[in-house]
């Protein structure tokens, strides 16, 4: 299979958890993802989804199975997990996403700066680089985020619930943005509960310790599908 056509991720028969006694968070998971697709990962809390980014990073002590990612990966946690109290403007998040790739002994220079510019020009917020991080809106938080991974020049995207708690307005613009990162050949994966969200993904996968389904929107949303993942 050339580079062209191999799956940017594969997994196979993946268990994946925390300790060899207890019960994996995921069990016997398999799934293949081609690039350039945007991909939601429903369940229910508890279900698995954090386990498998972590898996995607290599940051799951307990695993089994195979996991193979194409090209750098890149994580955005929850806008409502971060601290909006640290004195840092947007840009300087952004600057984040730069520093794995400095040596400790130079200092963050003109071309990471210059990277960190064009990634929060390519989600929208140029004019907001000054802006504390804080006081931002919690969708424009989420879009800083997104930039902070996209200045780590990954090619893989996972995004932990981006979508959550802001409005109908700002959740639209996100959708929009990851529709234009899509095109550009970035592969994104993004977790949620909500599955009118998952509706507008290209690929759903639903997920409760184990993969319950996978594939396109109209055939992985079955009300028997939802049923197992959410369990009635």
């Amino acid at each position: 299979m050339s580079a062209a056509t191999d799956p940017t991720i594969r997994v196979e028969n993946l268990d994946a958890g925390y300790g060899a006694a207890a019960r994996p968070a995921i069990e016997g998971l398999t799934f293949a993802i081609p690039a350039g697709r945007t991909v939601a990962v429903l369940g229910p809390n508890g279900g698995g989804k954090t386990t498998l980014f972590r898996a995607l990073l290599d940051q799951v002590p307990e695993r089994r199975g195979s996991v193979a990612v194409r090209g750098p990966v890149a994580y955005a946690p929850q806008a409502d997990h971060a601290r909006l109290d640290f004195p840092v403007d947007a840009l300087g998040v952004v600057l984040m996403g730069t520093y794995a790739r400095v040596p400790w002994f130079r200092r963050i220079g003109r071309a990471e700066r210059t990277a960190a510019r064009a990634a929060l020009a390519r989600v929208g917020l140029t004019a907001e680089s000054a802006t504390h991080f804080g006081a931002l809106s919690g969708g424009q938080r989420r879009r800083v985020l997104i930039a902070r991974a996209l200045a780590q020049q990954a090619q893989v995207l996972l995004l932990d619930e981006p979508l959550s708690g802001v409005d109908l307005p700002a959740g639209d613009r996100i959708l929009e943005l990851l529709d234009e990162l899509r095109d550009d050949g970035l592969t994104i994966l993004l977790s949620t509960h909500d599955i009118e969200q998952a509706r507008r993904f290209d690929l759903v996968l639903c997920l409760n310790r184990e993969g319950v389904a996978f594939g396109p929107p109209g055939e992985a949303l079955s009300s028997d599908v939802l049923q197992r993942t959410y369990g009635g």
